[in-house]
């Protein structure tokens, strides 16, 4: 297997008039989130094909990858990441993790964050110390916030919350909307596991979050219960 080999696999599948929509529809425009990122319209269940066809690519060329200019090839070699990770002993996983983590300047799209960050990141701190979380969270770069508080769905999903709860804090005055959506997500998946838990944290913090935020969090409460947070009517 060869970084030669998996490009030109990749691009068989590429669609001219596919990446003038994902151009647009990720906001690669000037001035917005993704500027001068570049697409060659593969969707992403052939990109998924691709990976499993190449999930023994050595490491280094993953990581080449991860560098390209062409967003296909990092979304390719993040899910090559996340096959590897599954299948690695500690060892391993430690390595992609810090690889991860190294290289996030390059998981610069929403997509691949969301993708990646709880199947990497989330999965390798489940049992550790979970410090390097609020470091991310308070970082300049939006995708490295992003990172923070997606790797918390991991520990979600074991109806862990404390954490996503503190990054959530910590992560409601952002200014972006991207981060308003990620943290009313994570709100609204804690809610969907325990909603008492979900009641609690926003009877105490709804009146400080972005209306994007808040949206997303209640988009699933009842209506009546929807509306009163919505009117400022709901009192811990």
């Amino acid at each position: 297997m060869s970084l030669i080999k998996v490009k030109k696999e990749l691009r068989k599948y590429a669609s001219l008039e596919k990446a003038r929509i994902l151009q647009g529809f990720f906001k690669t425009g000037k001035g917005e989130y993704a500027e001068g990122d570049i697409f060659i319209g593969v969707v992403v269940p052939k990109t998924r094909l691709v990976a499993g066809n190449f999930s023994s690519l050595p490491l280094k060329d993953v990581i080449s990858l991860l560098r390209s200019s062409i967003h296909e090839e990092r979304l390719l070699s993040l899910l090559i990441l996340i096959e590897q990770f599954s299948l690695s002993d500690e060892l391993g996983r430690e390595k992609i993790y810090r690889l991860y983590l190294k290289n996030s300047k390059y998981i610069n799209n929403w997509d691949l964050v969301d993708l990646s960050a709880r199947q990497i990141v989330g999965a390798f701190l489940w049992d550790k110390d979970k410090s390097i979380l609020y470091r991310l969270a308070r970082s300049k770069m939006l995708w490295e916030r992003r990172i923070a508080i997606l790797a918390a769905f991991y520990f979600i999903n074991k109806k862990s919350f404390s954490e996503a709860f503190k990054l959530s804090k910590m992560l409601i005055a952002d200014k972006h909307d991207l981060m308003h959506k990620a943290v009313g997500w994570m709100l609204r998946e804690i809610g969907k596991r325990d909603l008492s838990s979900e009641i609690r944290f926003l009877n105490k913090h709804y009146k400080e979050m972005p209306r994007t935020m808040l949206r997303y969090a209640i988009e699933r409460f009842p209506e009546k219960l929807r509306q009163s947070y919505l009117k400022g009517t709901q009192f811990c």
